[in-house]
């Protein structure tokens, strides 16, 4: 893929991670079941290798935080922004450069990301004033969200594979 369309697309996930939120909050989907910011995220990791999906993951809560305010500076953005930057580079780095299933791809990146947000949390606890046990939150953030979890294994590998079918056959023209 040349590198103008991978920045266009990157930019355009960045796009999609602010408004997905929105629409989600604007008929009253709650952001923490339904995770609606993490899908442009695993979609721009999956498609775009580990570098982009990486920039999609730091930038989009940023920028969240920034326009909106959600996710709140803090304790949730310094989680937010490792989490969500892992999940981007760890589903990227499995799934094009290893070659590796998309679900295991997902599933690690998934893991991966939660593990960087209790590490966070772990390290910044007293600062972030969050007073939970770092496996507790993990179980906490996964159990609330495990609505949005089940549509991210449902809907974003196939997703994937007919974006991935249709760049092909894009580039070929």
């Amino acid at each position: 893929m040349l590198r103008t369309n991978k920045l266009v697309l990157t930019s355009l996930f960045i796009a999609c991670g602010l408004l997905l939120p929105l629409a989600f909050h604007t008929f009253g989907m709650g952001g923490r079941t339904f995770l609606p910011m993490h899908i442009p995220v695993f979609m721009g990791g999956l498609l775009l290798g580990w570098l982009p999906g990486f920039i999609i993951g730091a930038l989009t809560p940023l920028l969240s935080c920034l326009l909106t305010g959600m996710p709140p500076l803090i304790p949730s953005l310094p989680m937010m922004i490792v989490e969500l930057a892992l999940f981007g580079l760890v589903a990227g780095y499995l799934y094009c450069d290893k070659r590796q299933n998309i679900y295991l791809a997902l599933i690690s990146a998934m893991v991966a990301g939660r593990l960087g947000a209790a590490f966070v949390l772990l390290l910044f606890s007293d600062m972030l004033g969050i007073h939970l046990h770092p496996l507790t939150y993990v179980a906490a953030a996964f159990m609330t969200g495990i609505v949005g979890v089940i549509g991210q294994f449902v809907f974003i590998p196939p997703l994937v594979k007919r974006l991935e079918k249709f760049l092909r056959t894009e580039a070929l023209k």
